[in-house]
């Protein structure tokens, strides 16, 4: 498949690349996995290049062979030399080696050979002014990276020119890929990118195999739910790797989560265990695997879990949770998902909305920068209510705002009817600034002048690139 949607990453690999034939450059690259580290090396790297791998289920001598081998297949290395230990591999790159070269995975390095990480600190600092040499290192567990180069007590803390975080492809991105699979039906779209999100590794699936042109539910049934689904050992392959073997309390959390129990207590109740004995592994999944995050309340001071990772969150919401029958009978569980997928799209359409608004600053009276939704509070009849706003959008200076609902049905929905309940919502909140209305929705009816409005062929000509 095309290389899609990276170019300010390439363009600053680049500039890289430049800084490095003056002296040594190095960069870290930090990303979730299935992001597409990999891809944008194999993208970047010229004919010459090196690119290491660290297997971490290689022994440590095991792997020096094999990257022995990669240097002297480059003519780094002479065909009868031996590495004898990590210092003669940093001592050969470092002294004859000029171009760029990679190591992906490079916190798997704690797992075969930690001794490596204080030997480069050594020849970074010693080789300073080595040119013509860029390192990259690239990282899936983001909190291990983070720490390898950001905590003063690791060897490599302030070794980075310049660091890289990789996000998933925005949803323009990830229409261009859906394009490139002959998948142009905004409803099929929208349904597979509340399920895949931007990462590309799920979208390259597809035509893996050969599922071009196919509609959502052909592609989900087969890439997921079909006999030996391609996808099916994909969350405990990536989980494993990120959790090792002490899993289970994770797991649980992230079906906790993905099933409605969106805070600390509500996680334990739903497991039925004490809010302190998930409290190691809940901040782990936020701040050290980044799988989880805060979505916060955006004219209060509230906040609520979610899975960051769209797939996972999938997973854990409808096969987690049933794994024994995804095992015997997974037809039979893809028919109760498929009755429950347009209710799952819906409330995950809220997050792709705010992606929408990135490119619809012509149709908003003005350019938001801050961007999320609302809830909050009132009495009614005597009984404390919730409500809720899908999307709420602030200017720099806070003193404009746009109120919208979000929803993706096959039905058209009254647009005067969402305005009428969604002015009786932005009462609660209280805002006093300036106010504007907006709908987003697969199909409109009725909708008020001055209402902002965004139907499906509107959002496919904005994610073509069009008005």
């Amino acid at each position: 498949m095309r290389f899609v949607d990276r170019e300010r990453e390439i363009e600053l690999l680049k500039k890289a690349r430049e800084r490095s034939r003056k002296k040594l450059y190095t960069v870290a690259i930090y990303g979730l996995r299935r992001v597409g580290k990999t891809r944008l090396l194999r993208e970047f790297l010229r004919e010459g290049d090196l690119y290491f791998f660290v297997n971490r289920g290689k022994s440590s001598m095991s792997l020096l062979r094999e990257y022995s081998e990669i240097m002297r297949k480059n003519g780094v290395l002479g065909k009868r030399e031996k590495l004898k230990g990590w210092e003669d591999f940093f001592e050969v790159l470092f002294e004859r080696f000029e171009g760029t070269v990679a190591f992906d995975e490079f916190q798997d390095f704690r797992f075969v050979e930690p001794a490596v990480y204080p030997t480069l600190q050594r020849f970074i600092d010693e080789r300073e002014e080595k040119k013509n040499l860029l390192m990259i290192f690239t990282g899936s567990t983001v909190g291990m990276m983070e720490r390898l180069f950001k905590d003063s007590k690791e060897p490599l803390y302030g070794r980075i020119k310049r660091e890289l975080r990789l996000e998933p492809l925005n949803i323009k991105g990830s229409y261009e890929m859906a394009k490139e699979l002959r998948i142009e039906n905004i409803d099929d779209f929208i349904v597979l990118y509340s399920v895949f999100g931007g990462f590309p590794r799920y979208w390259v699936a597809v035509e893996d195999e050969g599922l071009e042109g196919e509609n959502a539910e052909r592609i989900l049934e087969e890439l997921i739910f079909s006999y030996s689904a391609p996808l099916e050992e994909e969350v405990p392959r990536i989980l494993s790797l990120e959790f090792g073997k002490r899993s289970g309390l994770y797991y649980d959390i992230l079906e906790a989560i993905a099933n409605g129990a969106t805070s600390p207590g509500k996680i334990a109740g739903y497991l039925n265990r004490k809010e302190t004995s998930i409290t190691r592994q809940l901040h782990e999944l936020v701040n050290y695997f980044k799988l989880v995050g805060y979505d916060k309340a955006i004219l209060g001071k509230g906040s609520v879990l979610y899975i960051k990772h769209p797939f996972l969150n999938f997973w854990f919401r409808f096969i987690q949770p049933k794994l024994s029958e995804y095992e015997l009978n997974r037809e039979k569980l893809w028919e109760d998902v498929k009755g429950n997928l347009p209710d799952y799209v819906g409330k995950m359409f809220d997050f792709t909305c705010r992606e929408i608004l990135r490119f619809a600053e012509d149709y908003l009276p003005f350019k938001p920068a801050l961007v999320g939704r609302h809830w909050g509070h009132h009495r009614e009849g005597g009984k404390r209510r919730t409500y809720e706003i899908d999307i709420v959008a602030l200017d720099a200076e806070r003193k404009r705002a746009l109120f919208g609902e979000c929803k993706w049905r096959k039905r058209a929905h009254d647009g005067e009817r969402l305005i009428e309940d969604l002015k009786k919502k932005v009462e609660l909140t209280g805002w006093k600034g300036e106010v504007h209305y907006l709908i987003v929705a697969r199909s409109l009816k009725n909708v008020p002048e001055n209402v902002i409005a965004l139907d499906g062929n509107k959002i496919k000509n904005l994610l073509e690139g069009g008005r």
